[in-house]
């Protein structure tokens, strides 16, 4: 039976990457098998384009159409070598971050022709889709004070994470925008309050999503999530 892929979307700063975490393990001890996944990232190739895009000096300045490119290619690798093999290997499949992310990072906030970067992203996807997109949605003050707080004196800051406000309220609004045109497949969660609280908000989003399809029953029915 074809696995499950479920995405992980949001601002920097939200706690979807702790939240996949948490979600890997509740499901590996339900008794799924489970692989996760990051964009870009997740191949050798996706890493070093993921080091040029976030960190390395060489990446500064870059033309958005540039940035756009390099996280098509990260994700064309990802989907080939990881994500595809493994959904027919019956994987359920977390990837923290995937296609929408830029449908809103460059098409809404780097202001990028949508048309084009709708077409770069079914070029790069291929036949590969998420089941299930949980948007973690969290007011921009609080992503910024939550970035602030993991970065010490010295650190070489994300190029993303330092972006200006503006450009997350950007990103905010283009993700809720895009989850009100899926409400099918993006659910959006509420991201404030405690990792516990934030959790229980994101199981209960997964049983009653996955549950309720008739595609996924086999799956989740007698599973102990």
């Amino acid at each position: 039976m074809r696995g499950i892929f479920i995405t992980f979307e949001g601002s920097d700063g939200c706690g979807k990457s702790t939240q996949i975490q948490l979600l890997a393990r509740r499901l590996v001890a339900a008794g799924m098998r489970v692989r996760t996944t990051r964009e870009p990232g997740g191949t050798p190739l996706g890493e070093q384009i993921r080091h040029l895009l976030q960190t390395s000096r060489e990446g500064e300045g870059m033309a958005p159409e540039t940035e756009l490119l390099l996280f098509a290619a990260s994700r064309a690798e990802l989907v080939r070598a990881v994500i595809g093999p493994s959904l027919e290997e019956g994987f359920v499949v977390l990837a923290d971050r995937f296609h929408d992310s830029t449908t809103v990072y460059q098409g809404v906030a780097r202001k990028l022709d949508p048309a084009e970067v709708a077409a770069i992203n079914e070029f790069a996807l291929g036949s590969v889709r998420p089941d299930l997109t949980l948007l973690f949605d969290l007011e921009t003050a609080a992503t910024r004070e939550r970035i602030e707080s993991r970065t010490t004196p010295g650190d070489r800051r994300d190029r993303m994470e330092s972006q200006p406000a503006e450009f997350y309220e950007a990103v905010r609004a283009g993700y809720l925008a895009v989850a009100r045109q899926e409400p099918e497949r993006i659910c959006v969660v509420n991201a404030a309050g405690s990792v516990e609280e934030v959790e229980a908000r994101v199981l209960q989003i997964v049983k009653e999503r996955l549950e309720r399809s008739e595609k996924f029953h086999g799956l989740f029915a007698g599973s102990r999530l």
